[in-house]
């Protein structure tokens, strides 16, 4: 009997953990959008975009993969996108907010949220905020932030997404980032490497784009006009005979989700810049061997296939032979 029970108890351990693994990605108690999310939704057998070779040569098929995170400060500045969550029913404070194109507060945003860039030059970073507030599970995420005396916040623009559900931005908005996307469910984060597999996208950025955007994105920040220039929320991934086991620990975590889920460009800057959040753990010279990897060694892909409808966020996840008739790919905002 007792062998009986061990083996029932293995079984289940197995089959939680296989649910665990299966399990869309979480910050403290919230999953950070449902599993079948575009972001969490895996691209290694989506085909590769016709322009995959245009889009390479313009953002830098030379140029070399950049984490721009990291432990410790880097200029002053904390080497990451920070981000905080909060309790339920944290008190909600005035926003101010200068684009029409947002979300209007009260937002649960403390006095000592962490400003990426804060304590930086000028120009030091985009100065994001994000919160997660846990119970509602709602992210909250400002462009431009700064705190006020009375404890309120002013920002160039905002957002707030629901984390259990697939809403996307108003066709045409933008967000707390150009391409109107969130922020955070694109962020590299230690406790998910350091558990050895990151089950999203990465968000990166690139120096010129075109004044168009793709799904899941819903807003451009560009004014060229040539299609040689990938549109913001193209998706790109590195390519699956790339030699990741050669790579330390944290850096073969990292390239290993490039292949399966890729990247989603959501912002005009650095060629190749995958954004993560800040930790004192990670290990500074094992991040830095991604630089190893070049444009190259990406491909854009097509996952037009994978969408529903154009204002939802989630996808059909069954093998491209599996899905029937192929829907019209979305299309581009001129």
């Amino acid at each position: 009997m007792t062998r009986i029970l061990n083996h029932r108890g293995w079984l289940i351990g197995l089959l939680c953990s296989i649910q665990q693994l299966s399990a869309a990605p979480r910050v403290g108690s919230c999953a950070v959008f449902p599993d079948d999310h575009i972001w969490n939704t895996a691209v290694d057998n989506m085909p590769v975009n016709l322009l995959s070779g245009r889009y390479v040569e313009t953002i830098g098929a030379n140029k070399p993969l950049h984490p721009d995170f990291g432990a410790g400060r880097y200029r002053g500045v904390v080497a990451g996108i920070p981000f905080l969550i909060v309790p339920r029913g944290q008190t909600r404070v005035p926003i101010l907010f200068r684009s029409p194109e947002s979300d209007p507060g009260p937002f649960p945003i403390p006095p000592d949220a962490p400003i990426e860039g804060e304590g930086g030059p000028p120009g030091a970073g985009d100065r994001h905020v994000l919160v997660v507030e846990q119970g509602e599970c709602k992210l909250y995420e400002l462009f431009a932030a700064e705190k006020q005396a009375d404890g309120s916040w002013k920002a160039g623009s905002t957002a707030v997404f629901d984390l259990n559900g697939y809403a996307l931005r108003p066709a045409g908005w933008t967000s707390a980032d150009a391409a109107g996307l969130p922020l955070l469910p694109g962020l590299v984060r230690y406790e998910e490497v350091a558990a050895g597999e990151i089950r999203h996208a990465i968000r990166f950025t690139a120096p010129r784009t075109r004044r168009a955007y793709v799904w899941p994105a819903r807003h451009y920040a560009s004014r060229l006009t040539d299609p040689q220039y990938p549109p913001m929320g193209q998706r790109f991934r590195l390519r699956q005979d790339y030699p990741v086991n050669t790579f330390p620990t944290q850096a073969r975590v990292i390239l290993r989700a490039l292949q399966k889920y890729g990247m989603m460009l959501s912002d005009n800057g650095g060629a190749w810049f995958i954004s993560g959040a800040p930790n004192d753990r990670w290990d500074n010279g094992q991040l830095r061997t991604l630089r190893r990897v070049h444009g190259s060694d990406f491909q854009a892909v097509d996952v037009s296939s994978l969408q529903n409808e154009p204002n939802s966020a989630r996808t059909r996840k069954s093998r491209p032979d599996e899905r029937g008739p192929r829907p019209p790919a979305p299309g581009l905002r001129q």
